[in-house]
């Protein structure tokens, strides 16, 4: 993926279950990786909802504390509840409420905590999957992980230093003065030169590292002039130390568009980090859904390993989360773990299972269970 460390007898994992579907596919995941010869000590971590309600955090500083070269060489991240803050803060505890505790969320936190700075996509559609657009689409969606419209610097309401600092400074402002300050609700789009240009080498790399032939920029610079403009900027200037790689640039909405009428036109995909959210989840629904989507947050001290799915508390107890996003982002976690082989060997089952058609989920075409499926990988092995 983006890089490799040396193969060690075992390796240190976090393991961070979460809740809802979380502890069922790590569950069926670490049978997989067992079962493969991947050998490793887990280290659980205490991350989610219970703790958000029983003790104001939904990442506690036990957890952080894990999430060091010190303690762990990566994590496994499997999936928790999230709700908006004024939810969330109701369902606190009683000897929590009207302490002022403000929810937020634990992947976003663990991101800008630990800066991991990069998130990567990869949606490539395994043949044979009903749920696949087309079968040869392989996409690498970068996004942007700490910056752009998640970087959480929010106001409501919109205290009256910030808008006399935003009125003084920009004429556009004024005329919001009359809904008053108690009724505006304010969410920044800060992005830096030093991010925009982080991201965007990185996509170049793996595109040189991978034999592609073109990346594109996404964003909206003809609307979000400023930072989409400083997106577009930096990528041209990244884009003169590679010349053998085509730099394409369009536009969010635009570029919706064009991975349902050309997908073929695509290969690396980079965005800031909310349009790399929403591209990579298009992506993944078009590659088999989320059920098979991977990803991983990548820092230069340490990483997550996350897939793209959600805590889906639908699915919590009926046997019928899909595993194979979490054993596939396993996979990627493998082969920065210098555990290529074993990664390539899980895959290829998974392609294997799937290409058969005999043992499918309810989310592409079946009626098998999480336990069934995950015994006819390991069967494939």
């Amino acid at each position: 993926m983006l890089g490799r460390t040396l193969r060690r007898s075992a390796h240190r994992i976090a393991m961070l279950q979460g809740d809802g579907i979380g502890p069922e596919v790590a569950e069926n995941c670490m049978e997989v990786l067992q079962a493969a010869g991947f050998k490793a000590d887990y280290t659980f971590g205490d991350i989610g909802w219970k703790y958000w309600v029983e003790e104001g955090d939904a990442l506690p500083q036990r957890t952080l504390d894990i999430l060091t070269k010190e303690k762990t060489d990566a994590a496994l991240f499997a999936a928790i509840t999230s709700k908006p803050a004024f939810e969330a803060a109701k369902e606190l505890s009683p000897k929590l409420q009207g302490k002022g505790i403000k929810y937020t969320s634990p992947i976003v936190r663990m991101r800008q905590e630990l800066n991991l700075h990069t998130n990567f996509r990869p949606c490539k559609a395994i043949p044979g999957n009903s749920r696949n657009y087309k079968d040869n689409i392989d996409w690498a969606v970068f996004r942007e992980n700490t910056e752009g419209m998640y970087g959480g610097v929010e106001f409501h309401p919109l205290p009256k230093p910030v808008f006399d600092a935003l009125d003084a400074a920009h004429p556009k402002m004024k005329k919001f003065e009359k809904f008053g300050l108690d009724n505006i609700a304010m969410s920044t789009r800060i992005m830096t030169r030093q991010g925009c240009t982080n991201i965007i080498k990185n996509a170049f790399e793996y595109a040189k590292a991978n034999g592609k032939s073109s990346v594109t920029v996404v964003d909206k610079p003809n609307v979000l002039r400023e930072t989409g403009g400083l997106m577009i900027k930096c990528a041209r200037e990244v884009s003169e130390q590679y010349p053998e790689i085509r730099l394409q640039e369009t536009n969010i909405d635009a570029q919706c568009m064009f991975m349902l009428k050309q997908p073929e036109a695509y290969e690396v995909i980079v965005a800031e980090n909310m349009f790399g959210d929403i591209i990579s989840d298009l992506a993944a629904e078009m590659t088999g859904g989320l059920g098979f989507a991977p990803s991983a947050n990548i820092g230069d001290n340490y990483s997550i390993y996350e897939p793209s799915h959600g805590s889906a508390p639908a699915y919590t107890g009926t046997g019928n989360a899909n595993p194979i996003a979490m054993i596939r982002t396993a996979t990627l976690m493998l082969t920065d773990l210098g555990e290529a082989d074993i990664a390539d060997a899980i895959n290829a089952a998974i392609a294997k299972v799937v290409k058969d058609g005999k043992v499918k989920m309810k989310d592409f075409g079946g009626t098998a269970n999480r336990h069934e499926l995950t015994k006819a990988i390991i069967s494939a092995l």
